[in-house]
């Protein structure tokens, strides 16, 4: 995929928190949106179509930038019963704009999640998906809110057939801060720490039915938002107003020892804001997002 090089309003990035105004890392700041939707490919793992949810809220730049890339990939077929299917599944998709210099930005589509799909290469809502049956609340971490951090925890769970969940990890922790590298791990540590103390007590209605109910275990991802409104007033798990930018500071990955890197499924920082969803079972793109 061929990167859009675009000069993106400065303004863009107005809403970034810095922990001290150094230029160097202000500069590496990024921008990023979630942009969601669906995509059905053909039996041979080309793109048929897509759609996007909210069009008229997505800025031209980013439904430009998608309607070049999104049409090119490649997907690894969809067999049943050994023969090749179309298929259709949710996707997430993470824009994300690099500075590149000079009030510039590159435009690009940093990773992506294509949600489960059934027996058939199609996904299709049911009453015996894998649901939540009990949330607790998410404390805010104190020292973190009181110091203007924020951020969100892409959770990875590991759940029993029981429904209640038998391992948890952080993936990712992207933050919307910039600090030194030693002060963001100290805040991603927090966030996460402070997150994973509730998913563990979360609980699942799981699969009885359909090709998934004879698993040993599902994996879910679950993302967990820290997010600050007004004068330092925490609000967790706040759905981003969806076409908006946001500050982006990625954190690095970190694969469990538990999990099943063939079963999962795309990007933890694509998956959707508003849900537990299943991490494997995906379409597999053949070739990277980016590239020039």
């Amino acid at each position: 995929m061929k990167r859009c090089m675009l000069v993106l309003c400065c303004m863009m990035l107005a809403g970034v928190a810095f922990a001290n105004g150094r230029d160097d890392l202000r500069d590496r700041v990024q921008a990023s949106m979630l942009v969601t939707g669906t995509i059905e490919v053909a039996p041979d793992g080309s793109v048929v179509t897509y759609t996007v949810d909210h069009p008229d809220k997505l800025p031209p730049v980013v439904k430009d930038l998608l309607a070049r890339a999104v049409p090119a990939w490649r997907f690894e077929p969809v067999t049943r019963d050994g023969k090749a299917v179309g298929a259709k599944a949710p996707m997430g998709l993470r824009v994300v704009a690099k500075p590149v210099g000079h009030g510039g930005y590159a435009l690009a589509v940093a990773s992506s999640w294509f949600g489960h799909l059934n027996d058939e290469g199609r996904h299709e809502a049911a009453a015996d998906d894998f649901t939540y049956k009990h949330r607790l609340s998410v404390a805010y971490p104190s020292d973190a809110a009181s110091a203007g951090v924020s951020g969100t925890v892409y959770a990875l769970l590991k759940v029993g057939r029981d429904g209640k969940v038998i391992d948890a990890a952080a993936e990712q922790v992207n933050l919307r801060i910039r600090a030194s590298e030693r002060d963001m791990a100290t805040w991603r540590k927090k966030l996460a720490d402070a997150a994973l103390r509730a998913l563990r007590r979360y609980t699942f209605h799981v699969p009885t039915t359909g090709p998934d109910a004879a698993e040993p275990y599902w994996l879910a991802r679950v993302p967990v938002d820290f997010a600050l409104h007004g004068f330092h007033a925490p609000k967790v798990a706040r759905k981003a107003d969806y076409g908006q930018w946001q500050p982006y500071v990625p954190g690095p990955l970190q694969e469990p020892d538990w999990a099943d890197k063939r079963r999962l499924a795309g990007s933890p920082d694509a998956t959707p804001e508003d849900g537990s969803l299943l991490a494997d079972m995906s379409l597999h793109l053949l070739a990277p997002l980016g590239g020039s």
